[in-house]
């Protein structure tokens, strides 16, 4: 049995782990997680082959919420302004979301020690019901309306509306539910 606490974290009832998961929640940060949140590390068995552990950091200022029924399989979460994650929702193997670009796009800055300073962030809203594929990465000032798919492999780097399935790199229209 894995149990969570620090500064500002808040977990409802019902969390299951099948091995440990990396978490950091900065001093300032804040995570708020539903009922009944499944975590699933690749380090016990793995279909793709791949050793990956669940990894969610929340770092200072930032706010993470994961809604009820939520199920994650050796993801990488990293928060730097704001993600939302709705009821119901299933992210796939080794999927990736990132609130921030972690760098500047200017080199100079990014070569100096101010280069977190000017990292672009912005908030992820996901949607409940949502289906993520295995591999997939969703980019920052992205949000994924309800009932979505993202195939697996996929980049998803504008917003997707409810109901549609969407993949490729970067992420495309495919269909409507």
């Amino acid at each position: 049995m894995i149990k969570f606490k620090g500064y500002g974290i808040n977990i409802g009832p019902g969390l299951s782990s099948y091995g440990i998961p990396y978490v950091y929640i900065s001093r300032k940060g804040r995570c708020r997680i539903g009922k009944n949140f499944l975590i699933s590390n690749s380090l016990l068995s793995s279909i793709s082959g791949n050793k990956t552990k669940t990894r969610i950091e929340v770092r200072s200022g930032a706010n993470l919420l994961i809604g009820d029924n939520v199920g994650v399989s050796g993801v990488t979460i990293f928060c730097s302004d704001s993600i939302t994650v709705g009821d119901n929702t299933k992210i796939g193997f080794g999927s990736h979301i990132y609130d921030t670009d972690f760098h500047s796009l200017d080199s100079q800055i990014r070569n100096s020690s101010k280069d977190i300073l000017f990292a672009k962030k912005s908030p992820i809203h996901i949607g409940c019901n949502v289906f993520i594929g295995t591999q997939a990465i969703v980019l920052k000032g992205v949000t994924i309306g309800d009932n979505s798919i993202i195939a697996a492999g996929s980049v998803v780097t504008k917003n997707i509306p409810n109901n549609e399935i969407w993949g490729g790199n970067p992420a495309k229209f495919l269909r409507i539910i």
